[in-house]
């Protein structure tokens, strides 16, 4: 048995981890890729994360609809803001784990 835990894990779990990694990664900027304030590579990379992840793709057509109903002045569909906020607590919930770039994920503060 080996001594280091990250070895024991199947193919399948790597590949879910190095996922959920990019998902967390492509959250961060999604929003100013969206508004095209991204540099060309990571324009790239998240367009291509957006094809392939269904997850994100949904979060960033939710993203859109909310950008389109402010730009017409019309409140945006209640169920793209409850999707908007359930994506966004799942981002900062405290059992999401580490953040991609090594940090320990401090929970929101209450209020």
């Amino acid at each position: 048995m080996s001594r280091w835990p990250w070895q024991r894990r199947t193919p399948e779990q790597r590949r879910m981890l190095r996922q959920m990694k990019a998902c967390m990664q492509v959250a961060r900027v999604l929003q100013s890729y969206l508004d095209g304030q991204t540099d060309e590579v990571t324009a790239r990379r998240v367009a291509a994360h957006l094809e392939d992840c269904r997850r994100c793709g949904l979060e960033a057509a939710v993203y859109r609809e909310i950008k389109r109903s402010l730009a017409r002045r019309e409140a945006p569909a209640a169920d793209a803001v409850a999707r908007l906020r359930d994506f966004a607590a799942s981002l900062t919930s405290a059992d999401a784990g580490d953040r991609a770039d090594g940090a320990r994920r401090e929970p929101p503060p209450s209020a």
